[in-house]
């Protein structure tokens, strides 16, 4: 929810129009809870994603459930540290270990960022300077090294590539 949150902050920095419609299923930790964010340059007529151009799966069950609602082409950037995926037809696919990429920086929750800037990397929706300022802009006061660790993970991850 918060890489969501996060990306739909920034495409409002940049004066995008945009989505962001949260689904916590009965699981909420660990389970299939997710968001659809639209980003475009015109007004968006509904928050629901029928066929999605990208998805950002960060483990087993949101892959099982979610990877056919993947359009032909689209790009799937998938945490292989919770979620395999040998082939990807018709789709281009990111498989990082984002999770064991964030226990590396010292903190596993920012596994999302870091799989959001994998996205970014490839996709460029919004800019990272606007993503940064989100980051510093949402975290909690006095927790400066929340805006460190989320800074390494969203621009450090490419050093794996």
């Amino acid at each position: 929810m918060l890489l969501g949150k996060v990306l739909s902050l920034a495409a409002m920095k940049e004066n995008k129009f945009v989505t962001w419609l949260p689904c916590y299923g009965a699981e909420v930790r660990g389970g299939t809870a997710y968001c659809m964010v639209t980003i475009s340059s015109r007004e968006v007529g509904s928050p629901y994603i029928g066929q999605a151009d990208a998805l950002i799966i960060m483990n087993a069950p949101s892959l099982a459930k979610f990877k056919q609602r993947l359009k032909p082409g689209g790009l799937l950037v998938l945490n292989s540290s919770l979620a395999r995926e040998k082939r990807a037809a018709r789709v281009k696919l990111l498989s990082f270990p984002f999770t064991d990429i964030a226990a590396g920086l010292g903190n596993v929750k920012v596994a999302n960022i870091s799989a959001l800037g994998c996205y970014l990397r490839q996709k460029k929706t919004v800019a990272l300077k606007s993503v940064l300022a989100v980051i510093q802009e949402i975290a909690p006061s006095g927790r400066g090294g929340l805006v460190e660790i989320n800074k390494k993970a969203l621009l450090g991850w490419g050093r794996l590539t």
